[in-house]
């Protein structure tokens, strides 16, 4: 088996200095043997060795959280980094053409996720102790890429700029109703009302953890009557909406549902309303999902690439009025949660084990390594149901940043009011 391995390992690190050491002992070095990173991974077992070679996507990472791969030197993060650097163009490292083809038809055909299974997916995320996002995410709770406009700027501070960023090219206008699918805690739905003028924010999450919290906040905030955070599936919602937003809710919607959202999207969106989609999405081919990602992380998801979705949006009716790539926010985003997981990592194991610890670093780890090295980024996609709803240029969305950047200050708040 050792030969094998050691091939594996040969062809799939181009650069860095991989030192394996197998379970019985042997060791060797793959890699150009230069500069970083410089890393050593450890077999415990043969079956494990046997276990990477035959299913590399699902078994890396599960063999790291097991504790049958072990990192003598360098991190989760370093070994990525040595597996994806230097590979442009697609995701997945390892797997063939014909691996990657079959897994594609079998996404087809199994992709499914009703209402039913859509809740259980939503539950398995995001219902985990809420003290765990407290670890690492922004006071706001924003757990989607932030938009670093400045390279120094804090999580805090990257992640008000995304909220602005879409409330921005949201165009909402004082008293206008606005749809949430996918509200999350309730931060942007809050800051809709609060700071951009809304007058009716309407929220729609599946987590009973993240209904039961925005709803509170609200209620704190002196927001309740403004922002109603709803126990529901998106496609039950009724009515219509001035405004339609969904930050980091399309990638749990599947393949076999792009038609069923947009076609929704369409009848909630009011004749001359906007819509903004913010999702994670890919620049190559599609494909599926990584494995272990699907497994024991985001079940049910799937990362769309324009291609996917653009039929969809045409058969629906809609019109693509804008489209904007934000290339490596989410790698640095990523850098930042796995930085402060990993500051607070006890506090993360006395509320689960070792092994979930061990499974959110690769994670984040795996997350951020694919949005540096390989073709994730996030869309932005302004939809429409005419061409002439929007600014035909783009200052408008500076314009008013500046101008929403002043409501937050507190400085523009009164010109706000007079013009509702």
């Amino acid at each position: 088996m050792e030969p094998v391995l050691r091939r594996f390992c040969d062809m799939a690190v181009r650069g860095g200095r991989l030192e394996v050491v197998t379970a019985g002992g042997n060791r060797f070095v793959s890699g150009d043997g230069l500069g970083e990173p410089d890393v050593t991974m450890r077999f415990t077992d043969k079956a494990a060795e046997r276990a990477l070679v035959l299913y590399p996507e699902m078994k890396l990472g599960e063999l790291i959280m097991d504790g049958r791969i072990v990192l003598d030197r360098g991190t989760i993060y370093d070994l990525l980094e040595l597996l994806m650097r230097g590979r442009p163009g697609g995701r997945g490292v390892f797997g063939s053409r014909l691996m990657k083809k079959l897994r594609r038809a079998a996404l087809a055909l199994f992709s499914r996720n009703g209402e039913r299974r859509a809740r259980e997916n939503v539950h398995h995320h995001y219902d985990l102790d809420h003290r765990l996002y407290d670890l690492f995410l922004d006071v706001d709770r924003q757990y989607s890429c932030a938009y670093f406009a400045r390279p120094d700027m804090t999580l805090d501070e990257a992640q008000q700029a995304k909220k602005r960023h879409v409330a921005a090219k949201l165009l909402v206008e004082p008293g206008q109703s606005v749809l949430d699918i996918g509200c999350g805690w309730g931060g942007l739905a809050l800051y809709l009302a609060g700071v951009a003028g809304a007058g009716r924010v309407t929220g729609v999450t599946l987590s009973t953890e993240q209904h039961e919290m925005a709803r509170e906040r609200a209620a704190r905030e002196g927001l309740a009557n403004r922002v109603e955070i709803a126990l529901e599936d998106y496609r039950r919602v009724q009515g219509t909406f001035d405004r339609i937003v969904s930050v980091g809710m399309f990638e749990h919607v599947g393949a076999a549902h792009h038609q069923e959202f947009f076609d929704t999207a369409a009848r909630l969106l009011d004749r001359d309303g906007v819509m903004l989609l913010h999702t994670i999405g890919a620049t190559g081919e599609p494909g599926p999902t990584n494995p272990w990602i699907k497994r024991y992380i985001f079940p049910g998801g799937h990362i769309p690439a324009l291609s996917e979705m653009m039929p969809a949006i045409e058969r629906s009716g809609l019109r693509l009025a804008d489209v904007e790539v934000l290339r490596l926010h989410y790698a640095e985003t990523l850098k930042v949660w796995r930085e402060r997981f990993l500051a607070r990592r006890e506090e993360a194991a006395r509320l689960y084990d070792e092994r979930f610890c061990r499974m959110w670093e690769f994670y984040l780890a795996s997350c951020e390594a694919v949005f540096r090295f390989e073709d994730l980024v996030v869309f932005q996609l302004q939809l429409t149901h005419r061409n002439d709803v929007v600014p035909i240029t783009r200052d408008y969305v500076a314009e008013r940043e500046r101008m929403l950047a002043d409501l937050e200050a507190g400085t523009g708040r009164e010109g706000r009011r007079r013009t509702g």
